[in-house]
This record gives C-alpha cells, structure tokens and sequence, in this order.
C-alpha cells in the first residue's frame, strides 16, 4: 500500500475572538498581514480571516462576535494542540521581550531550547503562542531538519540528553563534509 505523501503545510485554522480583536492580535502584535476574508463556510455565524506568516502560507482565525477575549489559558485536553510556533530572526528574537513588554503581553521570557531560543505568550483566547528562533543556518542546500536529524544522531551516541549548540555545530561539520572537495 502506497502511503500519502504531505510535500508542505497548507495552513492552520484556529478559533478565534471577535472580529477585530484577532485582526488586532495576528497582525497587530504579530505583524502578519491580513490577506483576505470571507464568512466560514461551514458556519455562517463565523468570518474566516486570512493572515500570511511570512512565507505565503496561510493562518487562518475563525471569528465569531460573540466570542471575546477570555484572559486565561485554553484548557489543554488530550488530542488538542498544544501551541504554534512561528519563525522570528535572531535580530527579531533580540527584541521581542521590550517589544512584547510595551504592548503589555505578558510573556515566558527568553527560554534556551538547545538549539534555538524561544518566547511563549497567549493569544486573545488563552492559546499558547511561540516565537521561536533557531541558532544556526543549514548548509547551503540543507534543511533545519536535516540538520537537527544529524545532530540527535550524534547526542544519542554521545549518550547526551538534549541537544545542544556542540551537537548541531558537529552536525553541520558531518554534513558539509558531504560535499566533495578537489582535495579529497
């Protein structure tokens, strides 16, 4: 039996607040320019609005007036997601407490993840957002996840329990060492 091949994401469709607080919040605070809009097709009480993150796939909010801001977080129950994240620059990641601060989202701080850096916070709704930035670029011609493959391949052999900056510097060594050399 042939499996389904998925090539990219296509996009993520999450529940929303009202109308203008979601606009407010994913391109107001998160900087995603709101695309297009049109009703939910499935409910005609909700809009469906479209925001590109930046590589011209699509966020997609289902809105519904009577849905406000609650404070607090979703309830996370099994088989829910448990938060998105999103591609920042180091440049952006460098800045985002001061700015998260002075639109007064309350925030994680900075989190170390080994291999990138991360910030959490809330959406309108109470679902967990991150911002999240790697510490390195691939090879030329090379993934992030091929990178990070190669990198947990050298921590379980070290017997290491995380991956951290040595393993993903080791890692991009092995792999550039890949491409051939007139010296070789």
């Amino acid at each position: 039996m042939q499996r389904l091949q998925v090539q990219a994401l296509h996009h993520v469709t999450m529940m929303g607040a009202d109308r203008q607080t979601s606009i407010d919040f994913w391109e107001g605070v998160l900087g995603m320019p709101f695309v297009f809009e049109q009703p939910n097709l499935d409910d005609p009480d909700e809009g469906h609005l479209y925001f590109d993150p930046g590589d011209g796939r699509l966020i997609t909010i289902f809105t519904n007036e009577a849905r406000r801001p609650g404070g607090g977080p979703a309830r996370a129950l099994p088989g829910m997601m448990h938060h998105i994240a999103f591609a920042v620059s180091q440049s952006t990641y460098s800045q985002l407490v001061a700015r998260l601060d002075a639109r007064g989202v309350t925030h994680s701080g900075e989190k170390d993840r080994g291999f990138m850096n991360s910030i959490y916070f809330r959406d309108p709704l109470g679902m967990l957002i991150e911002l999240a930035s790697y510490r390195f670029e691939p090879p030329a011609g090379r993934t992030h996840a091929e990178v990070l493959m190669q990198a947990h391949r050298i921590r379980t052999a070290r017997g290491d329990d995380s991956i951290a900056d040595v393993h993903v510097a080791d890692a991009i060594e092995v792999l550039r060492a890949e491409r051939p050399s007139l010296s070789d």
